[in-house]
């Protein structure tokens, strides 16, 4: 069964609009993994909009399925990932003013700097994830530079999802098929939702992880957060 890995940087965006500490990210880290999520993912971003530097050995602490840190691997990130080992790191490529994560490393260009960040991350234990697009050549550069896994951005797949499906998951298939001749691990995130998840799930061979976080809050705002979380995990029981 592909894991569920519960991303809880907008409970920390809602904490952060006002002093205090509601809601408690730490408890609701809890709760998600009570609920049945099989990972935390934490995306700290160098404005701390989200989750903040200092949450990160509280939360590494208490976590005790999957602790998934993402996050481009600047100088201070990496610092702060390496005091805190994670169970998986996934780098992305976003720029620090970036909104959201929108496209994926480019492999093969960031080659030598990419083998490097993988080999550090390596030397702590922490399995690595590189974020790339369904593109054969950027899957085959991960393996290149040491990564034990890569996750798909999926947010192309999902604004294509309606018009046409079978050709908006075509590429993320046909990659997957790769990486696994390649014996890289398979993870995917970003705009996975309750109408979407379903289909890439069933059509992404060897699909091991799901890294959601602004679908599945939202969704929880309706159908409440133990009620949410177990209505994805059965999207990924097909």
């Amino acid at each position: 069964m592909t894991k569920l890995s519960v991303n809880i940087n907008k409970v920390a965006l809602l904490r952060n609009s006002r002093k205090g500490n509601l809601p408690n990210l730490a408890q609701v880290a809890r709760d998600c993994e009570a609920f049945g999520a099989q990972g935390i993912t934490v995306h700290p971003r160098p404005d701390q909009r989200h989750v903040r530097y200092q949450d990160i050995p509280v939360l590494r602490e208490l976590v005790t399925t999957e602790f998934n840190i993402e996050g481009n691997p600047s100088p201070e990130f990496m610092e702060l990932v390496l005091a805190n080992p994670p169970h998986q790191c996934t780098l992305v490529p976003d720029s620090p003013d970036a909104l959201t994560s929108d496209q994926g490393w480019d492999t093969v260009t960031h080659a030598a700097f990419l083998k490097e960040v993988v080999s550090q991350l390596h030397q702590q234990g922490i399995r690595v994830s590189i974020f790339v697009d369904p593109v054969e050549r950027f899957v085959e550069g991960a393996k290149a530079v040491g990564a034990d896994r890569i996750e798909f951005y999926t947010g192309t797949f999902a604004a294509a999802f309606e018009n046409d499906r079978k050709e908006a998951v075509a590429p993320h298939h046909r990659c997957a098929i790769l990486a696994n001749q390649l014996d890289l691990g398979i993870n995917a995130g970003h705009d996975l939702n309750l109408d979407n998840l379903r289909f890439y799930k069933q059509n992404v061979p060897g699909l091991a992880e799901v890294s959601i976080g602004h679908a599945l809050i939202s969704d929880a705002l309706y159908f409440g957060l133990k009620n949410t979380i177990q209505m994805y995990l059965r999207q990924l029981e097909a």
